[in-house]
């Protein structure tokens, strides 16, 4: 039995939007009656010809929200709008004729591509499928993609293991770009790839986005790769936006204590300045031990909301504390306050509180 959830619409969704994410969730049922709630009413809105980086650990959404806003799964509640079109409605002969223009780019290399196949065959599969595409036109727009992607046109003829991953993933990329689509989900799509090569497959990306005017979503957990792609940020935590911005913005200035965290999880390479750094905002914090029954959902884990009764009681909504900030937090912080707080005189000592906390909120600790 599915679940059943009030859809509410966003009421921020503004500007020339080609995709939208409104009030979508993902759950899944499990034995007794409950679900995990891989995506809890995600909403928002990718402007044409940008990036959107959606950032978070392992097991926040981030791909259950890529799948789903591609229709590749259904959701439990909200809606995906693709240039006005709610996918969430439409037949599967529209969804197809609409997946043309979105299209998707895998996390893993070897997995994406079917083994005995060539690459001609790979690459030409949607080809044939969507545009009936034969013959010697089609082995010619083959070797024009790979040449697209930075491969050699005789490269056509072998099969995925005859390749190493960089190569795997841009014939990945070509697959991807057969159809000319409009908008691409790029899920981890460098995470599985060399490091020696990874910034050769992310300049392609960019060559390609600014050459083919394409838009990405790009799911990344890798956050100096989500600040060098994307002009707008989102972070995700157990299912749910926590955060969200412009790039710039939300890097020099994050406001959630979960996006301090992952942004305190950056090593430094220079042992001098990562000493300087001082204790981390949730090392001493306990871990979750799943999604609270109520309250702030990040609360386990903050030293902050394990002092304040507010955290305990009421789960908190995205409210916009700079044009286009939005975040979830009932006492969002900025990044000087923090580093105030965590000196690397004060290792050793629980954070001090924020003077905007009421005495009457606090629990004793």
């Amino acid at each position: 039995m599915t679940e059943q959830i009030e859809a509410k619409p966003d009421n921020h969704l503004t500007g020339d939007v080609i995709a939208s994410a409104e009030n979508l969730s993902r759950h899944y049922p499990l034995r007794g009656g409950d679900f995990v709630r891989a995506a809890d009413g995600v909403s928002f809105a990718v402007k044409r010809g940008e990036t959107f980086g959606l950032v978070g650990e392992s097991g926040s959404g981030k791909s259950t929200v890529a799948r789903l806003l591609l229709r590749l799964e259904q959701p439990t509640a909200g809606r995906v709008v693709f240039e006005g079109t709610d996918l969430t409605r439409v037949g599967d002969r529209d969804l197809r004729r609409l997946r043309r223009r979105m299209q998707l780019v895998f996390q893993d290399p070897f997995g994406a591509l079917n083994r005995r196949k060539t690459v001609e065959q790979i690459i030409g599969l949607p080809l044939t499928v969507h545009l009936g595409m034969k013959g010697k036109a089609r082995a010619a727009r083959v070797r024009e993609l790979l040449e697209l992607v930075g491969l050699r046109p005789e490269l056509a003829t072998r099969y995925p293991h005859q390749m190493s991953g960089g190569q795997c993933q841009r014939v990945g990329i070509a697959r991807a770009l057969a159809l000319d689509p409009d908008f691409v989900v790029l899920d981890e799509a460098v995470s599985a790839v060399d490091v020696s090569i990874r910034a050769q497959i992310l300049n392609l990306l960019r060559d390609l986005q600014q050459r083919l005017g394409l838009t990405y979503l790009f799911v990344s957990h890798d956050l100096a790769i989500v600040r060098y792609m994307s002009t707008s940020v989102a972070v995700m935590y157990q299912g749910r936006i926590v955060e969200s911005g412009p790039r710039d913005r939300l890097f020099e200035n994050p406001m959630h204590p979960y996006t301090h965290s992952l942004m305190n999880a950056i090593p430094v390479p220079d042992p001098a300045e990562e000493r300087a750094r001082g204790r981390r905002w949730v090392d001493r914090a306990a871990e979750a031990g799943g999604v609270p029954k109520g309250g702030c959902r990040f609360r386990p884990r903050c030293p902050i909301g394990v002092l304040s009764r507010k955290c305990e009681t009421d789960d908190p909504s995205l409210i916009e504390v700079a044009p286009d900030h939005w975040v979830a937090c009932h006492f969002p912080q900025s990044a000087e306050s923090v580093a105030n707080q965590l000196s690397p005189h004060a290792a050793r000592e629980r954070p001090s509180l924020p003077q905007s906390f009421p005495a009457d909120e606090m629990r004793q600790a």
